[in-house]
């Protein structure tokens, strides 16, 4: 039976991708801090070594991270993200050459000129986790030319009911839900013009696994193409428990984004034949309705 390693699996992405592996056949060894699944500390060389020697996975997958910009989880995305990627892939050259490596990426470690971004754009430091993540490209693509096929995929904002309540996205579905039920309380948030993407994290994992089934293309940024403000999330989501958001949300003065807009230009993965299936209000329902 083919084998793959999650590390990150009790994330929502590493939630559909194991029922995903599953489907396909894989024997699937989720790792993560947390939750019932395998230990093992990614940021830790010799953990990650015997992982890899232990099971010789086909495939590997490295979704293991805390997605936050914020400067003092600068030592933490170094070890997970950038410290995480230098050992699985260096664990995989030496003991398991065959692996296929997936690498999450993401399109906060682009420079954002408000144009959609695609994989051949230009990197640029803004943050702490953009720096972790562009150094990650750069190990994959150094191993890449030692052999290993290491795969990058530039991950946009997507969400699903697995989403944690401090997500926007979840936050808000939560909300009007309890509006729904009675609640009279207030919800204040920052800007809701910022327009970003709300793919499903279900299609997102689709998209991985078209991408490591390639032998040719290894890196693509994987998202819908299209961009919706929070106001728009916010009236599809109130509008689904027949209520008036103005009546319940508040803005925050003086809020500063961190950018206005953030969306992908998916040519690459649409070229290898993947296309999200959910769309923006259908994904709305899932989270409000579930």
């Amino acid at each position: 039976m083919k084998k793959a390693i999650i590390f990150g699996a009790n994330g929502q992405d590493g939630h559909y991708l194991n029922g995903l592996l599953a489907e396909k056949g894989f024997d699937v060894i989720g790792i993560s801090r947390s939750g019932n699944w395998l230990h093992c500390d990614i940021g830790d060389y010799e953990n990650v070594s015997s992982v890899v020697k232990t099971y010789k996975p086909d495939i590997v997958f490295h979704l293991a991270a805390n997605s936050t910009t914020r400067h003092d989880a600068i030592f933490e995305n170094h070890a997970t993200i950038s410290t995480g990627t230098f050992n699985l892939l260096e664990a995989v050259y030496k003991h398991s050459p065959a692996t296929k490596v997936f690498l999450s990426g993401s399109g906060l470690q682009f420079r954002n000129t408000g144009m959609p971004i695609s994989e051949s754009d230009p990197f640029e430091a803004t943050s702490p986790y953009s720096v972790s993540r562009i150094q990650s490209v750069y190990a994959a693509r150094y191993y890449r030319s030692l052999g290993v096929k290491a795969y990058f995929g530039y991950f946009f904002n997507h969400e699903s009911p697995m989403r944690p309540e401090r997500h926007m996205s979840k936050k808000i579905a939560n909300f009007a839900v309890a509006v729904s039920h009675g609640s009279q309380e207030k919800l204040t948030i920052g800007d809701i013009s910022v327009k970003k993407e709300w793919t499903f994290a279900g299609d997102i994992v689709d998209a991985i696994y078209t991408l490591v089934m390639q032998d040719e293309v290894f890196e693509a940024t994987i998202g819908s193409g299209f961009a919706y403000s929070i106001e728009q999330w916010l009236e599809v989501c109130f509008g689904l428990v027949n209520k008036d958001w103005h009546d319940y949300v508040l803005q925050q003065p003086g809020f500063k984004a961190e950018y206005d807009i953030l969306y992908s230009n998916p040519a690459t993965i649409h070229a290898l034949g993947w296309t999200p299936k959910v769309s923006f209000d259908a994904l709305a329902r899932m989270m409000v309705l579930s």
